[in-house]
């Protein structure tokens, strides 16, 4: 356990939505409460190690056996948010879209179907007692999803250097949630009158029906992630994805298809470079 505790797993970044306490019911708002006045809090690693733990585990554990307890916590306004992991909930959906990420013998040598199966089989029990369930946390890997920055301002971006002492850097924006629905609504209703219905289009109303799901006081928080160790400091510096897709959007509102075209391109080949790392040995 020692050597997987050491390993920095990175790669994936993170949508987030962090609910005050009063979103909880009772029960486990007393949990949340006591949870959050810890001394020290898990980090989003801490996470991950966990999860490589059980796959290296024989026979690998896809799912963890039990759901977590941990969040991540944050306080805005003098309030006390929190966002829950649901690790379990959340390896049961990752395993819907696992055939598309690797090729068949590859996916068997590490989740076995027997496996894959079983916590299959597990989920379809567990979502029949829990219909309304969602997760707290959306992850994607090697990539920010586009649709992810419709929800955010450029002013809103955050970039912490790796610090001298081994401080991992940071980079993420962070919105409330009545700000983030309102900027999704006019990106939607802007793409809705400018162009043909499209993925992103259909990606935004996605995430528009998982917002509709949270307190109206959330925190809604765009995490870089692991992506932070596989990008030089001088592309992170300089990135501004959120302001690309902004302007674009608001080029489309516009007329200007010329200027929007042009916003598009740079977002474009700045995660193109990104996803291709993951094919780079």
């Amino acid at each position: 356990m020692s050597v997987v505790s050491s390993v920095l797993v990175p790669y994936a970044s993170y949508l987030r939505v962090y609910e005050p306490l009063a979103a909880f019911p009772e029960g486990e708002r007393a949990h949340w409460a006591r949870y959050a006045a810890r001394d020290r809090m898990p980090t989003a690693q801490d996470e991950l190690r966990r999860s490589l733990a059980d796959l290296v585990a024989t026979p690998p554990a896809g799912v963890p056996a039990h759901e977590s307890a941990d969040a991540f916590v944050a306080e805005v306004d003098g309030v006390v948010c929190v966002c829950p992991w649901r690790t379990r909930l959340r390896g049961w959906l990752a395993l819907d879209g696992l055939a598309e990420l690797f090729p068949g013998p590859v996916l068997d040598a590490v989740l076995p179907p027997v496996v894959r199966g079983q916590a299959l089989a597990d989920h379809e029990r567990w979502a029949e007692r829990n219909p309304d369930a969602r997760p707290w946390i959306r992850t994607a890997v090697w990539q920010v999803p586009v649709r992810w920055f419709v929800l955010f301002a450029d002013e809103e971006r955050e970039h912490v250097v790796a610090g001298p002492d081994g401080e991992p850097p940071v980079f993420r924006y962070r919105t409330p949630m009545v700000e983030a629905r309102r900027r999704l609504a006019r990106s939607l209703r802007t793409l809705r009158e400018t162009m043909d219905e499209g993925p992103l289009t259909a990606g935004l109303v996605d995430i528009g029906r998982w917002l509709e799901e949270f307190h109206p006081r959330s925190l809604v928080e765009l995490d870089y992630g692991g992506l932070v160790h596989a990008l030089p400091e001088r592309e992170l510096s300089v990135d501004r994805s959120a302001a690309d897709v902004a302007e674009g959007i608001a080029a489309l509102r516009a007329g200007d298809a010329e200027r929007a075209a042009e916003a598009y391109a740079r977002l474009a080949e700045r995660w193109r470079a990104v996803r291709d790392r993951q094919f780079a040995n």
